[in-house]
């Protein structure tokens, strides 16, 4: 049996390699995204790498605890510190859920619903968006047999050159997918990659739907573009015919602000916000002031001229971690 000064040795020697083996793949990692700011995106994926020596630390914390060393209440603060992030980090980034959420459009009775599988904040790059996780959620979505696909903005977060390989699984969909633009794809902060993610988006018949129109039986769906890109026009809307409800899909929530008065009060579909992405008490709220200035977090919100709905995604920015708040595919079935 190892004696306490192995351990520690051992211990040493691994911490020493992880914390090298960190530092090397997040500096290689940035270097082949294509960002524009290096420092910034090493920082990131330092965090990213450095999260496993979780492990080792919560063996040592064992080890200290049973030895005596450290009394049980601060083994017991690291140990649970440590169990928080490690799920926190490893667990729930990869727990997909679906939420099933009904929504009355119209006051047509006996009308057929429509399933709308609504995704967004995929944040193909430096944390999220890899190909298992996207096969992960195209696989769901096509199990829940949606009759359509929106994902509301936000494909990337500093991705490679190789963005559309990563997209591949879209292909299996059977139904069509619409999409619009958030500001990560806007260079707001992302980099400039717009002609890349369109050429990407084109190869796997995924619609840009900006400043477009799709008809349906009791409703139409329109595209809206990035509010902080400052693409979010919504006057065309009112010029457009009025003889049934729209559907409005636009990256950020607070675009909904910008509605105009239409003959049938409008849903917006939106995402943006990662529903906070770790969900402390007080803290989170506070940081969502930055996300959306109307308090706009998840779920279903009424304004005058319209609602929005506001997913809170699947992937990770800032911090490569996710707590009570699971990545999701939100099913809003619409009659």
């Amino acid at each position: 049996m190892l004696d306490s000064s192995l351990f520690f040795q051992i211990f040493y020697i691994i911490f020493a390699v992880l914390v090298i083996w960190a530092v090397a793949m997040s500096w290689y990692s940035q270097s082949k995204t294509l960002t524009t700011q290096p420092i910034k995106s090493f920082i990131h994926l330092l965090v990213w790498y450095l999260s496993y020596l979780l492990f080792p630390l919560f063996f040592m914390l064992l080890l200290v605890w049973s030895r005596g060393a450290l009394s049980w209440w601060g083994a017991g603060i690291g140990l649970i510190l440590t169990l928080w992030l490690g799920y926190a980090r490893f667990i729930e980034p990869r727990t997909l859920v679906v939420k099933y959420t009904d929504y009355d459009l119209t006051d047509q009775k006996n009308t057929t619903p429509l399933k709308i599988a609504l995704i967004a904040d995929l944040h193909v790059g430096l944390f999220s968006g890899a190909k298992k996780q996207i096969q992960m959620i195209v696989e769901r979505i096509q199990t829940e047999k949606p009759d359509i696909v929106v994902v509301a903005g936000d494909w990337t977060y500093e991705p490679t050159h190789h963005l559309a390989d990563h997209l591949v699984a879209f292909q299996q969909l059977d139904m069509p997918v619409y999409s619009v633009n958030g500001n990560h794809d806007e260079t707001y902060p992302g980099p400039p990659i717009l002609a890349l993610l369109k050429s990407a988006l084109s190869e796997h018949n995924i619609i840009d739907i900006e400043q477009q129109v799709i008809e349906f039986d009791h409703f139409r769906l329109v595209g809206v573009g990035d509010l902080w890109a400052g693409k979010a026009d919504m006057q065309f809307i009112a010029q457009l015919p009025q003889d049934k409800p729209y559907i409005i899909v636009s990256h950020n929530p607070d675009t909904v602000d910008m509605v105009p008065k239409l003959a049938y009060k409008a849903l917006m579909l939106s995402g943006h916000t990662h529903g906070g992405q770790v969900e402390i008490p007080w803290f989170t709220n506070n940081m969502m002031k930055n996300k959306s200035r109307l308090g706009h977090k998840r779920g279903l919100y009424q304004h005058e001229h319209a609602d929005v709905y506001v997913t809170v995604g699947t992937g990770m920015v800032g911090v490569p971690f996710r707590f009570r708040v699971p990545p999701t595919i939100d099913i809003i079935c619409v009659s």
